[in-house]
């Protein structure tokens, strides 16, 4: 078993906090892991994007030309990494910033209106990029809903007030991607 995923999106999103997240989480749980952040040049509203594979065998490259998932927080990195997706992997789309539907029909598509169930259930759209990685994580199974929820406490350690709703988030996430 290899996932292979990009996260993507604009400089302060968190899309390189959830890639880290996810990538921790694998490790937590045995597998093997590589995080390989790409940066734009200005620090927010840049573009930003990681790789993140999590095997269950040596990984020889943390270079993915095609990954089997893009996970896709804003309209420039649908444009970018949509074309990328193997056929018949995985693309979430974070629906609330991204005006248009996927062109592809032989990948599954999972619209997320995060940046909304954010301001809904939680008041505030920060914890958008955690809804997007709940459903990540509902999808595919690639990690446990309990070992992220272990590594982001890890993660935030001085940070605690937030903790309870960003688990809520990913919660909130992993139940849509379930289509509980």
């Amino acid at each position: 078993m290899q996932y292979e995923i990009i996260f993507a999106g604009f400089g302060g999103q968190g899309v390189m906090l959830i890639g880290q997240v996810l990538a921790n989480a694998a490790m937590l749980s045995g597998s093997e892991t590589s995080w390989l952040p790409s940066y734009g040049p200005e620090m927010r509203g840049g573009t930003a994007n990681c790789t993140v594979i999590v095997s269950d065998g040596p990984i020889g490259s943390p270079v993915v030309p095609n990954p089997q998932a893009a996970v896709v927080m804003n309209r420039p990195s649908m444009d970018k990494f949509e074309p990328s997706v193997v056929p018949g992997g995985l693309l979430v789309v974070n629906s609330s910033l991204i005006d248009r539907k996927a062109y592809r029909t032989d990948i599954r598509v999972i619209y997320v209106d995060a940046n909304k169930l954010a301001e809904e259930h939680l008041g505030s759209s920060k914890s958008a990029n955690m809804i997007i990685l709940g459903a990540y994580v509902g999808a595919t199974g690639a990690v446990t809903p309990e070992i992220v929820k272990e590594t982001m406490a890890k993660k935030m350690k001085g940070k605690e007030k937030f903790l309870a709703a960003n688990w809520k988030a990913l919660d909130i996430g992993i139940a849509l991607a379930r289509g509980e």
